[in-house]
């Protein structure tokens, strides 16, 4: 496993990071969960995320256990404040009781004294940025968090977040938690990636398999096989993947894995981990032998050959991608 900066800090974190979204305290069960963070952990994996959000708790209670049999130096544990986690007026957003609020909660179900990455889950225009950001400094401070970070904010966000901080001498944002893929790529367009550089912010991406539409499993012209996030209530996260004309492409992506003798799961994220600012990408597993198609991806052992003719492939069809999809994770 390869380890990078997470941006400008010290901390390394492992270029796969195991995350728990729609999985964990969920639709897998407590045992196998385990096992698959077990797996994870044993390959190198020490980057784990979750959020407050997912499945209102339980998820992170998951991880806490799942994590507790392991030395708490050992690994990387991230979480994520904003969404609302009940019916009251404050039980949401990022004014500075709710994220003091909820990251006693978090250290409460995950088990722990100290989050290592604390990363505001969207931007909140309801709050003042200088009291999210005061707030997230007192936590570091106050030692309950160790850095904090942010998720799918825009390139002006980003940068009114650390020029602010760096104004009034607060910690400032060391991550970035966007979506990210060979097909989605809006990051790039709205220039989130070049701010991110330009402050030193690591990239920790989200749904790089473009939510398994680059694993090949989806045809163009056929129904979702049952039981697959295609044909489940999400899936209208995934309207414009599913458009014939990526599927296609996205076959056409299975032929440049097949001729570099490569799992196409791994060649996808491979692409992710060569862009810059990129330090880890996350995925998922509700099996643990699923954990073989990806984890060696983060050995960097695919040629830059091969990355380029699987670009020139999926490119074409990720302008489209990116201007259509929402985001809502």
């Amino acid at each position: 496993m390869e380890y990078r900066q997470l941006g400008s800090t010290g901390v390394r974190v492992s270029a796969v990071s195991l995350g728990s979204w729609l999985t964990y305290g969920g639709s897998v069960e407590e045992a196998t969960a385990a096992e698959c963070m077990h797996v994870a952990y044993e390959a190198g994996v020490n980057l784990f995320d979750t959020a407050n959000v997912y499945m209102r708790g339980r998820s992170e209670e998951v991880v806490g256990r799942a994590l507790g049999r392991y030395p708490r130096d050992s690994y990387v544990l991230a979480t994520k404040v904003f969404f609302p986690m009940g019916e009251g007026p404050n039980d949401r957003g990022l004014s500075r009781k709710h994220i003091h609020e909820q990251v006693r909660h978090s250290l409460r179900r995950l088990g722990t004294d100290y989050i290592d990455l604390y990363q505001c889950h969207r931007y909140d225009d309801t709050t003042p940025l200088a009291e999210t950001c005061a707030a997230m400094h007192d936590l570091i401070t106050a030692g309950h968090v160790l850095y904090w970070g942010v998720s799918e904010w825009s390139a002006d966000q980003l940068t009114a977040a650390v020029e602010l901080c760096e104004e009034r001498g607060w910690r400032a944002p060391v991550s970035n938690q966007p979506q990210y893929s060979a097909l989605w790529r809006k990051i790039e367009r709205d220039g989130v990636l070049a701010a991110c550089d330009r402050h030193g912010l690591g990239n920790i991406v989200w749904s790089p398999l473009a939510m398994g539409v680059l694993t090949g499993k989806y045809l163009p012209g056929a129904s979702p096989t049952p039981g697959s996030r295609a044909a489940t209530e999400d899936a209208w996260f995934m309207a414009a993947y599913m458009e014939d004309d990526v599927l296609r492409a996205v076959q056409d992506s299975l032929e440049v894995a097949r001729d570099a003798n490569v799992p196409v799961a791994q060649l996808a994220l491979e692409w992710c981990l060569r862009q810059s600012g990129v330090s880890s990408v996350i995925i998922g597993a509700s099996r643990p032998e699923q954990l073989a198609q990806t984890l060696p991806a983060g050995d960097g052992g695919i040629s830059a050959s091969v990355i380029r003719a699987y670009d020139a492939v999926l490119e074409p069809v990720a302008g489209h991608i990116s201007r259509t999809l929402g985001v809502a994770r």
